[in-house]
C-alpha cells in the first residue's frame, strides 16, 4: 500500500513549522519518527495533504532533569529513553517501559512525542504517562502551555492537541525517596500492543506501603488509574499476602472494555496476574 498524495515540508525552526500548522491547519500532520501516521496513511486512515517533518529541529530532542522533574524532549527516540542512565536514576518506570515498545528498529525511530500524540490506549508511554501523572508541554505560534497527561488523553487516538499545535516535551516527576516500579504486560506475540498492561508505583517506608499508584493499558479507550484502592492499603505490610490481594481487588475494580477474542474474564485475570507480578518485582519479592 502507498499513501495518497502529500506535499512535504521539512522547517529548520520550529516557528517555521508552527507557522505551516497554522496555515494548513487540520490538513497538515506533523511527522517525526513515522512508525504510527505512516502505517495510518498507507491504510487511508489518515489522509493529510501536508506533512511537516520535526526531524530538523535539535531543540525538540534531549533528556533533562531539574529539580524534581525529569524533560524529556519530543523528538527523544524510544531507544534513547530505554538506554539512558538519566532516565533510570531518575524515572526507571519509563525506562522499563521504552524497553519493551516494538522491535529494536521500532525504538530507533519512534519518538516519545509521537506516541503520545497518537494516544493508542495499548501504548507503553501513554500509560506511563498517566500513571505518573506527566505533563505534556505543547507549543502554538506565540503560545505555549502544559497540559496533565489525564487532562491529555482524550480518547482512543484522541487528545487535547489543537491542530495549530506542536508536543514540545514531556515532563514526568523523579521518583521519590523509597519510591519503588514495576511494569509488566501481556500480547501474543513478543512486539504486539498489549493485551493488558500494568504500571505500579509504590512508595514503601520501614516496610508498610505509604503511597500505591496503578495504572493499566489496553482495557479501555484510555489507559487509566487504579485510584480508589490505593487508600484501603495504605499502612499495609509489604508481603507476599498483601500483593497478592491488590492484585484481586485491581482485577475487581478494572472495568474492561469489550474486545473480539478477548473475553472479560480472561483479561481480569491478566490484570490480576500482571499487576501482582509487577508489585513482587517492585518489592523485591519476584523470583
Amino acid at each position: 500500500m502507498k499513501p495518497p498524495v502529500f506535499s512535504y515540508h521539512r522547517p529548520r525552526s520550529l516557528d517555521d513549522a508552527l507557522a505551516l500548522l497554522a496555515e494548513h491547519g487540520f490538513d497538515a500532520k506533523v511527522i517525526a519518527g513515522g512508525q504510527s501516521l505512516v502505517p495510518m496513511m498507507n491504510m487511508r486512515l489518515a489522509q493529510p495533504a501536508h506533512l511537516v517533518d520535526l526531524n530538523s529541529l535539535s531543540q525538540l530532542a534531549g533528556i533533562s532533569r531539574g529539580g524534581d522533574r525529569l524533560s524529556v524532549g519530543a523528538l527523544t527516540r524510544h531507544h534513547e529513553l530505554a538506554t539512558s542512565s538519566l532516565v533510570r536514576d531518575a524515572c526507571p518506570l519509563l525506562a522499563d517501559a521504552a524497553r519493551t515498545i516494538g522491535h529494536y528498529a521500532i525504538r530507533q525511530r519512534g519518538t516519545i512525542g509521537g506516541s503520545i500524540a497518537n494516544a493508542d490506549p495499548a501504548a507503553q508511554l501513554p500509560l506511563i504517562a498517566r500513571t505518573l501523572n506527566a505533563r505534556i508541554e505543547v507549543v502554538a505560534a506565540g503560545a505555549r502551555r502544559e497540559i496533565a497527561a489525564a487532562d491529555f488523553l482524550l480518547a482512543a487516538m484522541t487528545t487535547a492537541l489543537e491542530p495549530h499545535e506542536i508536543i514540545a516535551a514531556v515532563h514526568f516527576p523523579c521518583a521519590r525517596t523509597g519510591e519503588r516500579h514495576g511494569f509488566e504486560l501481556f500480547s501474543r506475540r513478543i512486539g504486539d500492543f498489549a493485551i493488558v498492561a500494568s504500571a505500579v508505583s509504590v512508595v514503601v517506608e520501614a516496610g508498610r506501603i505509604r503511597r500505591l499508584c496503578i495504572g493499566l493499558g489496553g482495557i479501555g479507550d484510555t489507559p487509566v488509574t487504579l485510584e480508589g484502592i490505593a487508600g484501603d492499603f495504605e499502612g499495609a505490610w509489604v508481603d507476599d499476602h498483601t500483593i497478592s490481594r491488590i492484585g484481586e481487588r485491581a482485577a475487581e475494580a478494572a472495568e474492561p472494555a469489550e474486545q473480539r477474542g478477548v473475553s472479560d474474564a480472561y483479561r481480569r485475570d491478566l490484570i490480576n496476574t500482571l499487576t501482582t507480578r509487577a508489585l513482587m518485582r517492585a518489592c523485591g519479592l519476584a523470583e
